[in-house]
């Protein structure tokens, strides 16, 4: 609305005659003259105003207007002996379907088909440090096996007491105040804010911010969510996006696989947001906000200062200075009666870890690299089956590379072969496609080689050394729960 006050109105359209008015003395020869500012300079104030005030962490005027659009829930009543505060905050960000609130042509193109759930697919405990210049990101594994509180059955209105459920099913029973109550008993971590994020309000975040950029070393498909990426470099849009998140299918990991590729996509998030100026330009901050919280729920408590808090610490961050894990896990497939597989924590692991949050303390230790470290594959060396033959006129270049495939742990024949093409430059393995990943884990143990599909060969792949031959490096398959729980840093799963 403006404050523009109206004019009075004028007595007459003609002005009085005045009298003439007295010779204005003569200016002292060194009086300063006084200059209108020109319009180029008021902008250029005006400009550095506004940086200036975002650098000072986003104006309160910009961010207030906001607050209205947050839909409320409270999370936190009649909660009673909860865990003691420690230090930093401890935020609970939780994913939901929404898919009701997507249009139909997107449903279908996205691969959204389906009736909503009334359930929580992502949830991740986010940890500000006190000094806000670190975070630290923890995936719960939403089949994690849990012992729910006593609570009212939001849908039946009956009363429950303590029984095992899924971690993600505590939502459907009890909303956001039964997942913070059985989340704070598993970690005992006093949570401070709950927020409340739907496939809606994360698409439409992407695309404020014009995408966001992946990048893998693998061709990732699957049919579930339609998901389709080449090896190499991508920027995914909303949809691809939430696509890319969603997928369970791409490799043998499941839902711990998946929760890998949330972590990275949030440290590609992170990275984004950062580097393209959006925390320090008010209009566009307001605009990605907007986009975040216009179909977000938070708590009571999550206002204004909140969010100028997080986004001056966000002004900080970089890459490296956030860090991301799972909740270290015994078993994979834990057998309940009555739920099915479900995730079970090693406890006095994930213990540890959470007392580090407690404690406000990094999660990661940062390592010098070690050369001889070996180098993580999708499959197993010794369930790899390997011909070797020798693609050069070097005699007993054959034998040295099937003596060293062998003691790196692949099943070679341990008869290798001269191959017919006698002047092979680079060192080449074949495969039949149906064994792709055998292929790759191979090929990671070869630094250099090429990869060559030759469909129909069967389950054992060909090696042709060729003259760039130099040494086999180590390899080895590591369990999915392991892999997950490794902490990394955000400028380790960012493209470099």
């Amino acid at each position: 609305m403006s404050t523009t006050q109206p004019r009075p109105p004028s007595q007459s359209r003609r002005r009085p005659q005045q009298a003439a008015a007295p010779a204005r003395p003569a200016r002292l020869p060194h009086a300063p003259v006084p200059r209108r500012r020109p319009r180029w300079a008021m902008r250029a104030v005006t400009t550095v105003s506004v940086v200036v005030l975002a650098s000072a962490g986003i104006g309160h005027a910009v961010v207030s207007s906001l607050d209205a659009d947050i839909t409320r829930v409270d999370p936190f009543k009649d909660m009673k002996n909860r865990p003691p505060r420690g230090h930093g905050m401890n935020v609970l960000l939780v994913g939901t379907d929404g898919r009701d609130r997507i249009g139909e042509e997107e449903r279908r193109r996205y691969r959204l088909g389906g009736q909503p759930c009334h359930c929580t697919d992502t949830m991740m405990i986010v940890h500000l440090s006190a000094d806000r210049k670190r975070a630290s990101v923890v995936s719960l594994p939403r089949d994690s096996y849990v012992e729910i509180p006593a609570h009212t059955d939001e849908t039946t209105g009956e009363q429950r007491g303590p029984h095992p459920l899924k971690l993600n099913a505590a939502y459907a029973e009890g909303g956001p105040n039964l997942t913070v109550r059985t989340v704070e008993d598993l970690t005992h971590l006093k949570i401070d804010h709950y927020l409340e994020v739907d496939f809606t309000t994360f698409m439409r975040t992407v695309d404020v911010l014009g995408g966001v950029q992946i990048c893998t070393t693998q061709p990732l498909r699957d049919s579930y969510t339609g998901l389709d990426l080449a090896a190499g470099t991508h920027t995914l849009t909303g949809g691809q996006a939430l696509q890319y998140v969603r997928s369970r299918h791409v490799d043998g990991a499941s839902d711990l696989g998946r929760m890998k590729r949330q972590q990275g996509f949030l440290a590609a998030l992170v990275e984004r947001a950062t580097s393209s100026r959006v925390l320090l330009n008010p209009m566009k901050f307001r605009d990605v906000t907007r986009a975040v919280l216009g179909s977000v729920r938070a708590d009571k408590g999550f206002h204004t200062d909140e969010l100028l808090d997080l986004g001056r610490a966000m002004r900080n961050f970089s890459p490296s200075s956030s860090e991301f894990t799972t909740v270290p896990i015994a078993q994979t497939a834990f057998d309940v009666k009555g739920l099915g597989s479900t995730v079970k924590w090693d406890q006095a692991k994930a213990d540890q870890l959470f007392q580090a949050l407690r404690e406000d303390r990094p999660l990661a230790v940062h390592r010098p690299p070690r050369p001889d470290r070996p180098v993580t594959v999708d499959v197993a060396p010794d369930q790899i089956r390997v011909q070797v033959e020798n693609g050069t006129d070097t005699v007993g270049l054959g034998r040295r590379v099937d003596t060293a495939l062998a003691a790196a742990g692949f099943r070679t024949t341990r008869a290798p072969v001269d191959s017919r093409e006698r002047a092979v430059k680079r060192t080449a393995v074949l495969y039949d496609p149906r064994w792709d990943r055998s292929a790759r884990s191979l090929a990671a143990a070869l630094p250099g080689s090429e990869l060559r599909a030759v469909p129909g060969q069967g389950p054992t792949l060909e090696v042709i050394a060729g003259a760039d031959y130099r040494q086999v490096r180590k390899v080895r398959a590591e369990d999915p729960a392991q892999a997950a729980a490794a902490v990394v840093t955000g400028d380790e799963v960012v493209c470099s």
